[in-house]
């Protein structure tokens, strides 16, 4: 069994945030977190391409990054806030006053070969916690991973989990800061031109303690 970290903060996901921070926006901007909408499927698919093409060129074939149907990719994410397979399927957004800077998904997670399901409960996978550039360093991805660990703790899943690629140092930096760490599990995945080897990070949503759960 793969390492057990401790478990991710949880928190409000609405704020008010001076913007002096960035030149020439007088006033306040709000920042806040809440279930998608149809309507956000556009900004949501905007974020993911804006994101994928700058944050990872460098780790992603270009095919991959440029080969890219927009409209079939506005198509999905607004079924995925329509019309969820499960009620176990979130998708959230994370807004910067009226603008969605990031999104997180969330899904029932799917056990790999020869792994066996938790006996403490179910567990979820986040596929997809995206922030774009522009707005980084302002707190929309905490406030995302916060809220699907609320959320999560809500459907009484006891762990989340969340594929990373193993040359993403910056993400794998951000989880272990809010108390992820890597699990043991680790795959290979063939993006066409190059094969992306992945780690898995974990984290548990409940309070229980370590000892209650016979961790030494």
């Amino acid at each position: 069994m793969g390492v057990r970290p401790l478990r991710a903060g949880r928190g409000t996901y609405a704020a008010g945030m001076t913007s002096s921070s960035r030149p020439g926006l007088p006033g306040r901007a709000e920042v806040s977190v809440r279930p998608a909408s149809a309507a956000d499927a556009e900004a949501i698919a905007r974020v993911q391409l804006v994101t994928w093409r700058t944050a990872y060129r460098g780790l992603l074939p270009a095919a991959v990054l440029d080969d890219w149907d927009e409209p079939a990719t506005v198509e999905a994410w607004r079924a995925a806030a329509v019309a969820p397979p499960t009620p176990g399927h979130t998708l959230l957004v994370a807004l910067d006053g009226t603008v969605v800077a990031g999104f997180a998904a969330v899904t029932p997670a799917e056990l790999a070969a020869d792994e066996q399901s938790l006996a403490e409960g179910a567990t979820h996978e986040v596929t997809a916690l995206l922030v774009e550039p522009r707005w980084g360093r302002r707190g929309h991805g905490s406030r995302l991973l916060a809220a699907a660990v609320d959320l999560a703790a809500a459907m009484d899943v006891v762990r989340l989990q969340m594929w990373l690629p193993e040359a993403d140092t910056v993400t794998a930096r951000f989880l272990e800061q809010a108390g992820w760490a890597p699990d043991g599990w680790a795959r290979s995945l063939d993006a066409g031109s190059t094969i992306v080897r992945q780690l898995r990070w974990h984290t548990w949503t409940d309070t229980a303690s370590d000892d209650d759960r016979g961790v030494q």
